[in-house]
């Protein structure tokens, strides 16, 4: 499955956040066709907001609840089903899985693979976050709660892409939440599901602050999807054209590139 198409006018740049400039990431984020559709969506949702304008305390409202609720939807969805294993179990959803988080997992600097699939986000969003916003404010509750929605959406992605670039922010907040991110995709993913909201680790106890809180975990590449793993389940196997069994992160180049392995940056370590 090839995934580089929608960065070709990176045509002569690797999509490695560990070898770009914070320029690169800003072109590239703005650029990149799902966050052109969440700010398409969030624009016309706050336009409607705006000329369906009726109580502004159930409009506000409705936004807060998006706020609350987002979060919150994203630690149960990464936690309850990115990281499930019944997803590369069967040839049904295999595919699916590979594509929206174990390749993101094998490699954690791959642009190409970082993104939440649009056809997945953009429906979910809009699916818990409308009726929610209906339900509050009405219709121009839900626009004002969708519309708002969609900036959480493009702050939650670019923050995940800040915290995979080879960059270190000045801001304090930016600082933690990029510390605590990487702790998961290189110490232990059974923790810190956040990504700029640990909230919700907090609450149901799967927040640890630093290495020492928890082991090392040796499926901190592959989610569990070992060497035996991929001979009773050999679909995300055979789609990824061979994984590794030993634990270590793998990097899908284009036809033609080398194979290489990707060492953690310092700031990857609590």
């Amino acid at each position: 499955m090839s995934v580089s198409a929608p960065f070709s006018f990176l045509k002569n740049r690797k999509h490695n956040l560990d070898r770009m400039t914070f320029g690169d990431l800003v072109y590239s984020f703005f650029t990149y066709y799902a966050v052109v559709a969440y700010l398409a969506v969030g624009v016309v949702s706050l336009v409607l907001a705006v000329r369906w304008f009726d109580n502004p305390l159930r409009m506000a409202l409705a936004m807060l609840a998006a706020s609350v609720v987002f979060p919150f939807g994203w630690y149960l969805v990464h936690r309850g089903i990115l990281h499930a294993k019944w997803l590369y179990k069967t040839p049904f959803t295999a595919a699916t899985w590979k594509r929206i988080h174990f390749d993101h997992h094998q490699d954690p600097h791959d642009l190409r693979v970082l993104f939440g699939a649009l056809a997945n986000v953009l429906p979910s969003v809009c699916g818990v976050i409308g009726p929610i916003g209906y339900l509050i404010g009405g219709r121009a509750g839900a626009a004002a709660a969708l519309g708002w929605a969609m900036v959480i959406t493009c702050f939650y992605e670019f923050c995940h892409c800040i915290q995979h670039l080879n960059y270190t922010p000045r801001l304090k907040f930016l600082k933690e939440i990029k510390r605590l991110h990487l702790a998961h995709h290189f110490h232990n993913e059974q923790g810190n599901y956040g990504i700029t909201n640990y909230f919700w680790d907090r609450l149901f106890g799967t927040y640890y602050a630093t290495a020492g809180d928890v082991p090392k975990s040796p499926t901190v590449f592959n989610l569990g999807y070992t060497a035996e793993e991929a001979q009773r389940y050999p679909w995300v196997d055979r789609l990824s054209g061979g994984t590794r069994g030993d634990g270590h992160p793998r990097r899908f180049w284009k036809e033609g590139d080398a194979v290489e392995e990707p060492a953690p940056a310092a700031s990857a370590k609590p």
